[in-house]
């Protein structure tokens, strides 16, 4: 069974072909007639009115730029000095945001915290007319930036002119002290070399106006120049064993002193005990000669016999022969006959 709506009829379907072509090309007309009549309710382009928007938006883009670029922030550790046409108008210090004029006003900034230089070796000439090599370095800061902009210029030629001054002095104050008592460290005098070096920088800078403080001067090293330095040594060396020889001869010359001391008081202690012993031994000898004497004078015999007895001591030893008639004395007590 057929499933269009013409059922085989021919013309049917050409008349329907027909009308639906028909029917695209009104709607085609339809849609061209519609943008023709859009086209002709469309206002003009206002180019000016588009020119002006930009302006206003440039000129506003501008002012920011210009705002923010003119905008300067100072911190803690900085000087932030403002300039006009070169000259310094005012300088800040304390931490914040500031503006400064556009186009006709410039900002430089300079530190505020301690700075250390450390200069170049300079040769110079002691009051003993030695040369030496000085390295040292100094510590400083900055104080006042609007006479140091406006006297040195710039940090580098403030340090320049401050180096000068520092060599200037210690040339001066070196030059009035010999080589040895330079570099000798037990009697040095670098620290009031360099407080002296400190303040009379100071007062030069003052004078100046440069607009800066020196806070320490210190001389690091002190060297020789390396034509000098071994005369110089074979010198110090020759110093140094004569005053090791001085010090042998002058311990020596004390030694002797002492045991030469030490001896007569050790004299004088045994003469004194030899006195104090012959005082006790004669008072001694004296209280038994009353002890003997009181004690024979109660028995005469037996003093006699004691007395009798004391020489064989003497008299008589290992070799001796003796020869005695019967009736003598020491016949009787060696033979034991004692009536």
């Amino acid at each position: 069974m057929s499933n269009n709506n013409f059922d085989g009829d021919l013309e049917k379907f050409i008349k329907s072909l027909f009308a639906s072509k028909n029917k695209k090309d009104k709607n085609v007309v339809d849609i061209k007639d519609a943008k023709v009549i859009k086209e002709k309710n469309k206002k003009p382009f206002d180019g000016r009115k588009f020119a002006k928007s930009a302006i206003v938006l440039t000129a506003l883009f501008a002012v920011i730029v210009i705002i923010l670029a003119n905008i300067y922030i100072v911190k803690e550790n900085e000087y932030r000095v403002v300039r006009q046409f070169g000259e310094v108008v005012k300088y800040e210090n304390e931490p914040g945001i500031n503006f400064k004029v556009p186009f006709i006003q410039s900002v430089t900034t300079l530190p505020k915290n301690l700075m250390t230089y450390d200069m170049t070796e300079e040769e110079i000439n002691t009051l003993d007319k030695k040369r030496i090599i000085i390295d040292n370095y100094a510590v400083w800061r900055v104080t006042d930036p609007k006479a140091l902009i406006s006297n040195a210029g710039n940090l580098v030629n403030a340090e320049s002119r401050m180096e000068e001054y520092i060599y200037s002095v210690i040339r001066t104050e070196l030059g009035q002290l010999n080589y040895d008592d330079i570099i000798n460290d037990e009697n040095s005098s670098r620290g009031s070399i360099n407080d002296k070096v400190t303040e009379r920088v100071n007062e030069l800078l003052t004078d100046g106006n440069f607009g800066i403080e020196v806070v320490d001067v210190r001389i690091r090293r002190t060297d020789l120049p390396e034509e000098n330095e071994q005369s110089v040594y074979t010198r110090m060396i020759s110093e140094r064993e004569s005053i090791a020889q001085k010090y042998l001869s002058e311990g020596d010359a004390e030694k002797n002193r002492i045991e030469a001391q030490t001896d007569r008081k050790v004299q004088e202690l045994i003469a004194t005990a030899k006195k104090e012993a012959a005082l006790i031994r004669a008072e001694g000898e004296s209280e038994a000669a009353k002890i003997y004497n009181r004690e024979f004078s109660k028995d005469p015999e037996f003093y006699s016999l004691y007395r009798t007895l004391e020489s064989y001591k003497k008299t008589i030893d290992d070799d001796t022969m003796i020869i005695l008639p019967s009736d003598s004395p020491y016949a009787k007590i060696l033979s034991g006959y004692l009536e």
